[in-house]
Parts: C-alpha cells; structure tokens; sequence
C-alpha cells in the first residue's frame, strides 16, 4: 500500500470519528427525547457533488440511507451559484428528505477560502410539525404539518429571523422544534470545523481525493459481497396490518453483475390514511437489509449504496408520491427490511434470520386537560418502543430490540419527567418470542395513563396485530400485539383516540418469529428460557 493510501486511510477513520462527534453534539444540545434518548438521528459528510463520504455511527438506516439522497436536492435548489460560506439549509420535504415532515434535514456547506469543498447533513425527528400532529389520521400531506421547502435557515452568517418565526408559529413545541434545528446546525459546525482541522493537519485544501479513495475502496469491497447471491431473480411477500384491513407488501429482488434491483409491482394500493411510504424510504431499508445480511462490517458511503436500486408502480404503497399522506411512513417502511431479506432467504440460509416485531411502537400523546375550565398548559409527549426481533440462524432474537431501525428506547424516567404521564408498568413479554431451536426475541408489556388532571389525545400507530412475524426453518411464528385499556375495552391500533384520565393504556408488543425445529431446541436454553421468565 502507498503512502497516500496510508495516509487515506487514516483520514477514512478520522472522518468517521469527526461524524460520530457530530452526532454526539446533536444528541447532547437535542432538546427532544426521541434525539437526546433514542438516538433517532443521522449525521454525514459529503463531497462539493453531494455524494456522501461516510456517517456516524450512531443513527438511523431510514436518516442515513435517505439523507445520501437528499443532500444533491439542496445543491439543485438553493443554487451553485447561491452556496456561499456561512450559510445553512433545512428543509422537511418528504420527498427531498427522508420521508415525513417530522424529520428535519440540515445541510451545512464547507469553504476552503471561496472553495466550495463538501458539506455537512444532519438529520432528527422533531417532536412536532402543527397540523394534526404525528399520526396517521391525515387524507393528504397538507393536513399533516407545516412542510418547509429547501431553504436557508442562516444565509452568509444571518439568521432568516422570518424563517424562525414561520416555523415557530405553526408548532405546538416551539421551544423544542426550534432548539432541535438549532441542534442540528451546531452538529454540523462541529463537523465542519473538525474536518478543516483535519485537512490542515494533513496539508490537504480539497476532499475530491479523498472521496475518490473511499469510493473506490468501498465498490471493490460492495461487489465482493454481493458475489454471495448468485445472479438470479429473488421473490417475497409479507401481510402487515396497514390501517383499517390487512395489506400485501411484495418483492422481486434481480440480482447481476452490476448490482442487486427491488421492484415492488405486486403491493397492495396506496391507502387513504398517512402509512404510504415515498420510495425513497422504501430504498433506505432496502440498501440496509442487503448491506448488514452481505457486508455488515463495511462503512456506508455513496458507493456502498449505488448498486442497490429500486422500482415500484405508480399509486403503490411503497412509492406515495406528492400530494399523499405520509405521516408515519415508518410504520409500512420498516417492514422492506424483513421483506426483502426473506427473499433472499434461500441463497444466505445461514445469515437471514425469522422476521421480527418490524415497526416500531411509537405512542404519541397530545396531553390536554381533562376539565375544559381548567387552565392546564399542552404538552406533547413522544416515546419509542419495540417489540422483538426474529431469531437468528445460530442465536435467539433479541428483546424489545429496535429492527431495523436501531432507536433506543427512551426510558420511563426521562419520558415522565417532560409531561403529565406515568408509566406503570414495563416488563418483558412472557411467551412472546416464537418458539423454535432458535427462539424469537420477546416483546414488552407497557402501561400508561395521564395524571395531573390531563387525558389523552392518542395517535395509535401499531402493527403486527393482525398479522405476526413468520417463523422461519420451522420456528414457530411470534405473538401478535395486543392494545386495550385497562378496563378491557378494545383499542384501535390505528388512529387518534382518547385515553380519559382515568383510564390506563396496556400495549403488549409482539415478539418476534422463531428459528429451526422447535424439537431440536437444547434442553438447557428451554431451562434457561423457564427460570428468567421468559416462558411459562
């Protein structure tokens, strides 16, 4: 190896360590839990061309992989021409960021004197966007939230003050939506000013060279790993819940010399309500399945993702196009993983794993008072949970364990701590892993209700009801999900409903599917499964 790559090298890995501080002054200065607790963020370095070099470790698939995408929009849009330094873009288009309103894309860009050399993205949910808040009860994105075009937040050091007070006015958070974009800009200016350390440390006034050594390093490592799958076509479908009946999601993965297509023909329709899913998510989770089943250790870059493409139907629910709702995309796109890994099933026998719990159980609570003469200031309230994952050729799934998005659960004191909320009960989900020689990870029973004189105004936005993860090899399938109130009354696992303050919400999360012949399961793990609890 040649001095330069030497000295590449170690630049690839100082940039990853410049990302992964990026992210950490994000997760710190974040004023919403689903940041500063869950970790649901992305952070990137990209080339004068938009591409992107490398990502933080911490973050999100469906952040990351459409945030690569969205980043040579905001070259487009705001202009060559107009990219000065000092400035700062942002923009929350589903189509141009990373899915749904609630997620807000920060671009920086990087001057070397009056060199444009790359930029710096970020991306976080936000705990609010106005309209009827996060959920899925929206018919069109325009009931969903203020959607901001690409636009400059900070133009050559100045702050758009207009910009501030539009964003301001329509939320119901002000202060955590704002301190969350001021969040994201400082994430970026950390980066931004590592990376001009960095360059001068190595004597370097450019990045081109650099990406052209990363780039051609990482389609070297990718086509090797995509050796794995034979040249052929691939197929799968799964039922999820969607909202008001169950929905098909289908695949045909063809894979060649050039690389590996998904086209989704054969999905069911776009539904009316907000889980339609833009393709570029859709895309996201797809790219991901392929690189952690093919090269789970290779770093995600432009040329990671580039052989991987995708093409679906017109008025399909995995390719929602303008003006359809799209709220909660997360709750359909997080099954694409699981979706197109089974298709592949059959060529990786010993890599693929059961499918698992899927989409996260995301409760958002628009907290209010439960007498209309009492004065009792909003909140809105959001927390992340999961349920299991599906077991793994050689090893169970994982409990109440975020696949594929890889959030962390907030805790239950950092969530009581911001609202009129307590959280009763939080337990691991007896019999809920699928059973199997391999067993599927188990969910978690939660309990919630209001206090303080407030009620609930609920977005329920769950799956994996109707239709549990599927054992794989012969394992048993995982639990479905469970919602009622504490009375018995039945919950809809769908839609904005009350919970009145005296009542309490019990979730019990599905478990993921299992793995192998449950006959061939050893005796000491079914003894071990018995004395945690785990089964009973």
């Amino acid at each position: 190896m040649s001095r330069q790559a030497v000295q590449f090298q170690v630049m690839w890995n100082r940039m990853i360590s410049i990302l992964e501080e990026q992210a950490m002054t994000l997760v710190r200065t974040a004023f919403s839990t689903s940041v500063r607790e869950a970790g649901d963020l992305s952070a990137g370095v990209f080339d004068r061309h938009g591409r992107m070099i490398a990502q933080a470790v911490t973050g999100t698939p469906g952040h990351v992989n459409t945030m690569a995408a969205a980043v040579p929009h905001f070259i487009n849009d705001i202009g060559p021409e107009r990219i000065y330094p000092g400035d700062i873009y942002l923009t929350n288009d589903p189509w141009k960021g990373t899915g749904h309103l609630h997620d807000i894309t920060v671009t920086t860009p990087v001057f070397i004197g009056a060199e444009l050399i790359g930029f710096f993205a970020s991306t976080a949910h936000v705990v609010d966007i106005g309209g009827r808040g996060y959920g899925p009860d929206g018919r069109e994105i325009y009931e969903e939230g203020l959607r901001i075009p690409i636009i400059k937040w900070v133009e050559r050091g100045e702050l758009n003050r207009d910009l501030v007070n539009i964003i301001g006015t329509n939320v119901r958070e002000q202060d955590q939506v704002l301190g969350d974009i001021h969040g994201l800009a400082a994430s970026n200016e950390t980066g931004r000013r590592r990376l001009l350390e960095t360059l001068a440390e190595f004597e370097m006034v450019e990045l081109d060279s650099l990406a052209q050594f990363v780039f051609s390093r990482t389609t070297e490592a990718t086509m090797a790993a995509l050796g794995s799958v034979a040249n052929g076509v691939y197929k799968n479908e799964m039922r999820v819940d969607g909202y008001n009946e169950s929905i098909t999601l289908a695949v045909e993965l063809t894979v060649s010399d050039d690389g590996m297509h998904a086209d989704f023909s054969g999905t069911s329709p776009l539904s009316e309500f907000g889980i339609n899913v833009p393709i570029t998510y859709a895309q996201a989770y797809f790219t991901y399945a392929m690189l952690v089943a093919l090269a789970p250790e290779l770093p995600n870059n432009y040329a990671s993702l580039f052989p991987f493409t995708v093409s679906a139907p017109a008025g399909v629910i995995l390719n929602a196009e303008d003006p359809a709702p799209v709220s909660v995309r997360h709750v359909i796109g997080h099954f694409v993983t699981d979706l197109c890994l089974g298709a592949v099933a059959t060529a990786l026998p010993h890599v693929v794993p059961a499918e698992g719990s899927g989409a996260l159980w995301n409760f958002q609570v628009s907290a209010r008072s439960a007498d209309p003469t009492a004065l009792l200031p909003p909140v809105e309230l959001l927390m992340f949970n999961s349920g299991g994952t599906g077991a793994r050729p050689e090893i169970d799934g994982l409990t109440a364990t975020a696949f594929p998005s890889g959030v962390m659960t907030m805790s239950a004191e950092a969530t009581e701590q911001i609202g009129p909320i307590v959280i009763w009960r939080k337990e691991i989900r007896e019999n809920s892993g699928g059973d199997g020689q391999f067993r599927g990870g188990l969910g978690q029973i939660i309990e919630i209700g209001p206090v303080d004189g407030y009620q609930f105004e609920f977005s329920a936005m769950f799956d994996r009801v109707e239709n549990p993860a599927r054992g794989r090899a012969g394992g048993a399938d995982g639990a479905p999900g469970r919602v009622y109130l504490d009375d018995g009354t039945p919950f809809a696992t769908k839609g904005k409903q009350t919970i009145a303050a005296d009542r309490r919400l019990v979730m019990e999360l599905p478990g993921g599917g299992g793995f192998g012949d449950p006959a061939e399961r050893c005796a000491a793990a079914r003894a071990d499964d018995e004395l945690k609890g785990y089964v009973g």
